[in-house]
């Protein structure tokens, strides 16, 4: 990679209160080539999302670090590995599950996972409806999966008891939040300051009723 990218991304990261190891560097830049080249074939991303990739993908991706809590986090509708690769990099004693029903996709992060020695990421080539783990999850975490709603009707089976589920939206999710399904509500929405991006970013927090 372009030693202005590593800058740029090491740049980004400190704008968010992360400090990368060289290590953590290598991986976060290894994986975004492996995305570039693999979208060439497979068209993981779509080209709407603009050719500035590091800040939409990996940074997009690190913004949702500090709400991570807990050892096991589930990625639902996690396509390319976003925001689960990431995370995953960077949180190497937090175990990581990434699910997603496509297989082309499934594919690409298995092969990411194994070329970047993620040895705390499970890839689960599975519909979220269909997939029935023994044990809950602390954090369901979704970047493009669904409304509000319907991710907590077909994911809600997979929270551990307090779990939180963490929904990346755009603007401000009002609408969303005022149709939650029964038994959920929010926690919090945070703002979230992607650097070098110049669109809204919130995180939308969400619990089960006690």
């Amino acid at each position: 990679m372009k030693t202005d990218e590593r800058q740029r991304l090491c740049d980004g990261a400190t704008q968010l209160g992360i400090e990368l190891s060289p290590g953590q560097q290598d991986a976060l830049l290894h994986y975004l080539a492996l995305l570039v080249k693999w979208n060439r074939v497979y068209a993981l991303i779509s080209r709407r999302d603009g050719d500035d990739w590091l800040t939409r993908h990996l940074l997009d991706s690190l913004a949702v670090l500090p709400y991570i809590n807990g050892s096991r986090v589930i990625d639902i509708g996690s396509g390319a590995g976003l925001p689960g690769i990431p995370l995953a990099i960077m949180r190497p004693d937090v175990e990581f599950t990434l699910l997603d029903s496509n297989r082309k996709k499934a594919r690409f992060m298995t092969q990411a996972v194994i070329e970047l020695g993620l040895n705390n990421v499970t890839v689960v080539d599975q519909r979220v409806e269909e997939f029935r783990p023994e044990t809950g999850f602390d954090c369901i975490t979704s970047r493009a999966f669904a409304s509000l709603a319907d991710m907590l009707v077909g994911a809600g089976h997979l929270a551990a008891q307090g779990g939180r589920f963490l929904a990346m939206k755009g603007t401000f999710p009002e609408a969303e939040l005022a149709h939650l399904a029964p038994g959920f509500h929010a926690e919090a929405v945070h703002l979230l300051a992607v650097p070098f991006q110049s669109g809204e970013r919130h995180l939308a927090v969400v619990v089960q009723d006690k």
